[in-house]
């Protein structure tokens, strides 16, 4: 899998995606990862990526032509061009299968679900918006997917294209230690993760469930199952429903 993130923070994005299990996925081949700033796309000297909106209004929108640029050179054309797409080198590239994403505070709710449609995609192009948005002609023109992470709204995009590639990347094969691993995550199956417990059986006084010291691995799936559901419906019962 390939993924290109497009933003004005790229350092942003480097450092978490360099650590554990990404970095190791790198490592593997498993994932190409490639962080891109957009202002290598500007064609002025000052690298001017927003102007004021038109109808006025505060804030400043995000251009297109640096987006449009940066998006075609990483492999995907918007409809009805017919120059060919070139990657950052300028070879041609032919029948590549990308999917764009805005991340947006006004997109799709980002879930486990949605993680998982994305980890079967052959190449990400993220776009990271900033400011008050982006040019709209960027959404109905060239972008496949707005996405957020949330009902919240943080300073830029660069953040939560963090949290999305770290949920997708966690989903492919060969990243995790354990390939349940995935499987059992809090979401997997709409309920959250049972609880867990470790070394010492005994801490201050707090035992462990004696359930999970019984070696009786059917009793041990029972409760885990019980106690996923007693999470689930005092903490997200909206799940539940």
């Amino acid at each position: 899998m390939r993924i290109d993130i497009v933003t004005l923070f790229p350092e942003i994005c480097r450092a978490p995606l360099n650590e554990s299990m990404m970095k190791r996925a790198q490592e593997k081949g498993i994932v190409e990862l490639r962080i891109y700033n957009l202002r290598d796309w500007t064609t002025d000297k000052h690298h001017v990526v927003d102007d004021a909106p038109f109808g006025g209004g505060q804030g400043m929108v995000m251009k297109p032509q640096p987006i449009f640029a940066a998006v075609e050179d990483l492999g995907r054309q918007p409809p009805n061009t017919q120059r060919p797409t070139l990657n950052v080198q300028g070879s041609q590239i032919e029948n590549r299968k990308s999917k764009v994403i805005l991340m947006s505070p006004a997109g799709r709710r980002f879930d486990q679900q949605l993680a998982r449609e994305l980890s079967q995609e052959p190449h990400l192009i993220i776009v990271c918006g900033h400011y008050e948005g982006v040019d709209h002609r960027v959404i109905e023109h060239l972008i496949d997917l707005e996405i957020s992470i949330g009902d919240y709204v943080l300073t830029n995009g660069a953040i939560t294209a963090v949290v999305l590639v770290d949920a997708v990347v966690r989903l492919l094969p060969g990243v995790l230690g354990h390939e349940q691993s995935a499987t059992d995550d809090s979401f997997a199956t709409q309920l959250l993760e049972a609880p867990q417990y470790t070394r010492p059986a005994e801490f201050r006084g707090w035992k462990v469930p004696e359930v999970l010291l019984s070696g009786n691995h059917a009793e041990i799936a029972k409760w885990r199952k019980e106690q996923a559901i007693k999470r689930t419906r005092e903490n997200r019962p909206d799940l539940l429903r």
